[in-house]
């Protein structure tokens, strides 16, 4: 999932970073608006989190390998896709500028895939099921599949900057992140929104259910 420099051509990585930025600089004006002092420890606490378990890589084969990622739970924590893409930001650009963990040039790609397609995907899956599955499995199939198209986009990427045959890289890039989706990404992700539900269950009512409430309050008034 983190495409190294060779993996892609300079004008194709230019092309994904220009899709990039635009959601980098709105996650940005997020934080901006909504990180205060009792939520910053928390993001920083799932950054430190994300960034250990992207280190268990597991080699899937033409160069590539494949591991969890995490925007959804970031996103789940914080009611917002925005959020899942900041963490996975600043996540990639530490492991990339100090750890070689992914290239430079292709950090656009990395972003887009593992921050906002994995972040807004596994997102809007959890709140679409949330209210008719209950949340612990919704948080699971938004993760899941959060991860699962992120690697499919990563192989067709991989196809497009002739790296790859399309076939054998969506093969191995989806049956490998199908399983790590449902052992790793999903688990995790349905375990930790389980646990903030019964033990802080203001932490995400915050997102989903304070704000219309009060915007209601505000109106009437």
């Amino acid at each position: 999932m983190h495409i190294p420099d060779s993996f892609i051509p300079l004008s194709q990585a230019i092309i994904y970073w220009v899709i990039a930025l635009p959601f980098i600089i709105m996650s940005m004006k997020w934080a901006k608006k909504e990180l205060d002092e009792m939520k910053v420890p928390i993001l920083a606490a799932l950054a430190a989190g994300i960034f250990a378990i992207q280190a268990m890589n597991i080699p899937i084969g033409m160069g590539t390998s494949g591991h969890m990622v995490g925007a959804a739970l970031v996103a789940i924590v914080f009611g917002s896709p925005w959020a899942g893409v900041l963490v996975l930001t600043l996540v990639l650009l530490v492991q990339g500028l100090a750890f070689g963990d992914g290239g430079l040039t292709t950090m656009g790609a990395n972003i887009l895939n593992m921050g906002v397609i994995s972040g807004f995907v596994g997102y809007y899956t959890y709140v679409a099921l949330r209210k008719s599955i209950g949340t612990s499995v919704a948080a699971f199939g938004g993760a899941w599949l959060g991860l699962f198209i992120s690697a499919i986009v990563c192989a067709v990427e991989m196809w497009i900057a002739g790296t790859f045959p399309l076939v054998p890289g969506l093969v191995a890039m989806g049956t490998y992140h199908l399983i790590i989706g449902f052992i790793g990404e999903g688990l995790i992700t349905s375990i930790v929104i389980t646990a903030i539900a019964k033990s802080r269950p203001d932490l995400l009512e915050d997102s989903f259910t304070a704000r219309p409430e009060k915007h209601k309050k505000e109106t009437h008034a």
